[in-house]
C-alpha cells in the first residue's frame, strides 16, 4: 500500500511528457478523485477548499494527460464535463417507474385538506400527527439519472412519465451531477432523480452574450435550461452552467432509506446536491411557516422557485397511500401566489374544440406576466364573461400562475372605453355555422355539427397525436393543421398510411414547406413506432368525453383488451343487458361517464375509426396485470363494511395496484368480495350467488398484508 502511494505521489511530481502508462493511469485516477472531491465540497457543501487557479490547473493536467494518453479515458473523466459531438437524435428510454407530477395547492386551506386527506385514506384520527418534508419547488427540467455500482451510466428526461428522452451525454456535463457515487452503501441499481435549472446569474448572462450575437434571448432561466438540456451538441450544454438538485429517486436494487428526510441525507452523503432549504415538519402549522419563510426569502436566491413541494415523510405511508392517475397521494406542491398584470383586451374570440364545446379567448395587447409574454387568456364560458361583465376594449387584470394558462380574473371598470357593449356570446358554431346549444346542468355551449365541423376534426386530431395518447413526434399543432386542410389526414387512421400513399401527394411531404427528406422521414419513423400502443393510451386517444387518463386505465384494466372493450360497449347499448351494468358496476365510473361512452359507440363514424386504425396496422397491446402478478390479477373484487387495517379508499387502490378490477356492486362476474365489519347487502348478495367471500385475514394475506407499522409485507 505505501509503495502504491508513494508511486501514485510520484506520478503527480512527473511532468506529463515523462509519465509512463502505468503513471499516467494512476494519476488520471488521482485526478478524477481529487476534482470530484473538490466539486462536492464547492457545489454540496458550499466549503471550497482551493481556488479557482488551483481548481483550473488540476482540470488542465486531467486534459493533458487525456490528450496524451487517450485511451486511458476514464468512465468517471471530469473532462466528460465538456460534452461531446452532436447526436443524431434522442433515443427513448422507458422508466422502470414512472417519473410522477405533482397536484397543486394554492391556499394554506388546500394544504390543511391534504392532510386531512392522508389522515383519511390511512385510517388515522383527525388529530394524528402526520410529519412532511418540505423544500423549494425548482423552477426546471426533471430529468433522472440512473447508476450501476455506483457509476453513472444513463440520463433522461421525464417526458409523458412514462417514456423520456436519452440525454445521458448532456446530463455528464452537469458538474453538481456526481460520475461516481461515494460511500459503500450505495444500491448496485439507484435511479436518482432531480430538477436541472440555470442559476438567475448565468441566465442573464447567457441572454447578454446571446443578445451581443444577435440571436434571439431566452424567456426565463426554466425555458433556457431545458433549451439547454436537449442540445444535440453536448459541448452547447456544458458551457450553459446547468445544475442538479436530487429529490426524489426511480428504481432502486434494494431500499435504502425508512423516511423521505434519511433518504435526503443518503443523497447528500453519497454526493449529490440537496435542497439547503429543506427541512422536516412535524405538521401543518410548520409546514405552512416553512412556505412563508421561503417565500419571503425568494427574491434573495439564486435560483428560480414557484412554490414549495411537501411530501409525507414516511415512505411507508407514501407505499400505502400510492398514487391517483399520474400524481402520488403523498406529496403536493403549494404554489406560490399567481403573478398578475393589466393589458387591454382587444377582443373576444371562440374557440371550439374537439368536443364541439364553444370555449370564449381574450386576445390581448402584448404584456409580460412572470418572465412570459402574454397575448391570450382564458375567459372560461359564457357565464364568466356575464359575471364578470368582460367586454371588448376593456382594461383587464390578467394572472398566471406556473404553467397554468393565464386567465382574465377582472375589469378595471375606471379605464372601460365609452361605448363598450355587453359579449353577445354566439349561438351558432363560427367553425361551420351549425347550431351552438347548452344542456341544461352545463356551463358549456357546444356545437352541433360533430365530425362536419372543421374545428373538432382537428382538435380531435390533435389530441390523438397529443402526448398522452398516441404521442407521434413531429406532429404537433401546425403540421396537424396543415395536413388536415391539405386532405392528407381526414381520419386517424390516415396518419398510418402517410408513408404508404407520400407518393401520390402533389407536393410529397419533403418537398412541402419546413419539411425535407430527413425530416419526413424521421415522422414516418416517429409513426412506426406508435403502431403499438398501451390499450389505456388507445382509449383515450379516442377523445371520448369524460374519457380521461385514469377512467382509461379503469376502462383497460377491466376489459383486458380492444376487441373485448368494443364488444362489451356495442353490447351495453342496451341498457338492459348484463354488459351494460358491468360498465356502471366497475367502480368509479358512474351512469354519467357510461353514458359517454355509449353515445360514441353508438355513433357508426366512431366505430369506423377504430376499425380504420386496426386496418391501417395499429394495435393496441392486451392490458398487462403488474409484474409479479398476485392472485388478485384480473380479479373482479367487491368492498363492503370496515376494515381494520385500512380504509376502503386504500383497499381500493392496493387492489387495483395489484391488477384487479374493482366493481361497486355485486355480481355473477365477481370473483372476491372482501367482507369487513357491519357488511351489508353486498355481502348477503355474494351468499345468494355463490361468490366467494373474504375476511379481512384473508384479504390481507392474498394483498400483501401490512406490518405493525403500517407497511405492505
Amino acid at each position: 500500500m505505501a509503495e502504491r502511494a508513494a508511486a501514485v505521489a510520484g506520478a503527480a511530481a512527473l511532468p506529463v511528457a515523462k509519465l509512463g502508462r502505468d503513471q499516467a493511469a494512476a494519476e488520471l485516477a488521482r485526478l478524477a478523485a481529487e476534482i470530484a472531491r473538490h466539486d462536492r465540497l464547492y457545489y454540496v457543501e458550499d466549503a471550497p477548499e482551493i481556488s479557482d487557479a488551483e481548481y483550473d490547473r488540476l482540470w488542465r493536467r486531467n486534459a493533458d494527460i487525456e490528450a496524451c494518453f487517450a485511451d486511458l479515458r476514464r468512465p468517471d473523466s471530469p473532462g466528460l464535463r465538456v460534452g461531446a459531438p452532436p447526436s443524431e437524435a434522442f433515443a427513448k428510454v422507458t422508466h422502470g417507474r414512472p417519473m410522477l407530477s405533482l397536484g397543486n395547492a394554492f391556499e394554506a386551506a388546500d394544504v390543511r385538506e391534504f392532510f386531512q386527506r392522508v389522515r383519511r385514506f390511512l385510517g388515522l384520527a383527525e388529530d394524528a400527527p402526520v410529519a412532511l418534508v418540505g423544500e423549494p419547488k425548482i423552477d426546471g427540467l426533471s430529468a433522472t439519472a440512473r447508476y450501476e455500482r455506483g457509476r453513472f451510466v444513463l440520463g433522461a428526461t421525464r417526458g409523458d412519465g412514462r417514456v423520456g428522452e436519452d440525454i445521458t451525454a448532456n446530463l455528464r456535463t452537469v458538474r453538481d451531477l456526481p460520475l461516481l457515487l461515494a460511500g459503500a452503501d450505495v444500491p448496485d441499481v439507484l435511479e436518482v432523480r432531480g430538477e436541472v435549472y440555470m442559476m438567475s446569474g448565468d441566465f442573464l448572462a447567457l441572454n447578454a452574450e446571446r443578445e451581443a450575437a444577435g440571436e434571439p434571448v431566452f424567456a426565463n432561466p426554466r425555458n433556457a435550461g431545458a433549451g439547454s438540456l436537449r442540445q444535440l451538441d453536448s459541448r452547447v450544454t456544458a458551457r450553459r452552467k446547468l445544475h442538479f438538485f436530487a429529490y426524489a429517486w426511480g428504481e432502486v436494487s434494494a431500499p435504502f432509506a425508512g423516511a423521505y428526510w434519511e433518504a435526503l441525507e443518503r443523497f447528500q452523503r453519497w454526493g449529490f446536491c440537496v435542497n439547503p432549504l429543506a427541512r422536516r415538519c412535524a405538521g401543518v402549522d410548520e409546514a405552512l411557516a416553512l412556505y412563508d419563510e421561503i417565500a419571503a426569502r425568494r427574491s434573495e436566491l439564486p435560483y428560480e422557485i414557484d412554490g414549495v413541494v411537501y411530501k409525507v415523510d414516511r415512505l411507508d405511508w407514501q407505499d400505502r397511500l400510492g398514487m391517483v392517475s399520474r400524481a402520488p397521494r403523498w406529496a403536493i406542491a403549494f404554489k406560490f401566489p399567481a403573478e398578475r398584470a393589466e393589458t387591454r383586451l382587444r377582443e373576444i374570440a371562440i374557440q371550439v374544440g374537439r368536443t364541439g364545446a364553444l370555449t370564449p379567448v381574450a386576445k390581448l395587447d402584448p404584456v409580460e406576466v412572470g418572465g412570459v409574454t402574454v397575448s391570450r387568456a382564458s375567459l372560461h364560458n359564457e357565464d364568466e364573461i356575464a359575471r364578470k361583465d368582460i367586454r371588448e376594449g376593456d382594461t383587464v387584470v390578467i394572472q398566471r400562475a406556473g404553467d397554468v394558462i393565464p386567465q382574465v380574473i377582472e375589469v378595471v371598470r375606471a379605464r372601460r372605453p365609452k361605448g363598450a357593449k355587453r359579449y353577445p356570446f354566439p349561438r351558432i358554431c363560427p367553425e361551420c355555422g351549425s347550431a351552438a346549444v347548452r344542456e341544461e346542468d352545463e356551463v358549456v355551449r357546444r356545437c352541433t355539427g360533430g365530425l362536419i365541423c372543421p374545428a373538432q376534426a382537428v382538435e380531435r386530431l390533435r389530441h390523438f397525436v397529443g402526448r398522452e395518447a398516441f404521442d407521434i413526434e413531429g406532429l404537433g399543432e401546425r403540421q396537424i393543421a396543415a395536413f388536415w386542410r391539405d386532405g392528407l389526414i381526414k381520419e386517424p387512421a390516415d396518419i398510418f398510411t402517410l408513408r404508404m400513399r407520400n407518393g401520390t401527394f402533389d407536393p410529397p411531404i419533403e418537398e412541402r414547406d419546413g419539411w425535407g427528406e430527413k425530416s419526413a422521414e424521421n415522422l414516418f419513423n416517429a409513426i412506426d413506432a406508435r403502431r403499438h400502443i398501451e390499450l389505456d393510451r388507445f382509449i383515450y386517444a379516442l377523445g371520448i368525453r369524460q374519457v380521461g387518463q385514469t377512467t382509461a386505465r379503469l376502462l383497460a384494466r377491466n376489459y383486458g383488451t380492444l376487441a373485448a372493450w368494443h364488444a362489451a360497449m356495442k353490447a351495453a347499448g342496451d341498457r338492459d343487458s348484463s354488459a351494460y351494468a358491468d360498465l356502471v358496476n366497475i367502480d368509479a365510473i358512474g351512469p354519467k361517464v357510461a353514458e359517454d361512452i355509449l353515445a360514441f359507440f353508438a355513433e357508426p363514424h366512431n366505430c369506423a375509426v377504430i376499425d380504420g386504425l386496426g386496418d391501417a396496422g395499429v394495435e393496441a397491446e392486451k392490458f398487462a396485470a403488474p409484474e409479479g402478478a398476485s392472485p388478485l390479477a384480473g380479479k373482479t373484487v367487491v368492498f363492503t363494511g370496515a376494515l381494520d387495517a385500512m380504509t376502503r379508499a386504500e383497499a381500493k387502490a392496493r387492489a387495483e395496484a395489484l391488477g384487479a378490477k374493482v366493481a361497486g356492486s355485486v355480481s355473477r362476474n365477481t370473483d372476491f368480495v372482501v367482507v369487513g365489519s357491519d357488511a351489508g347487502s353486498k355481502a348477503r348478495k355474494a351468499r345468494d350467488l355463490g361468490v366467494r367471500t373474504l375476511g379481512e385475514a384473508e384479504w390481507l394475506a392474498l394483498a400483501g398484508g401490512v406490518d405493525g407499522s403500517g407497511r405492505g409485507t
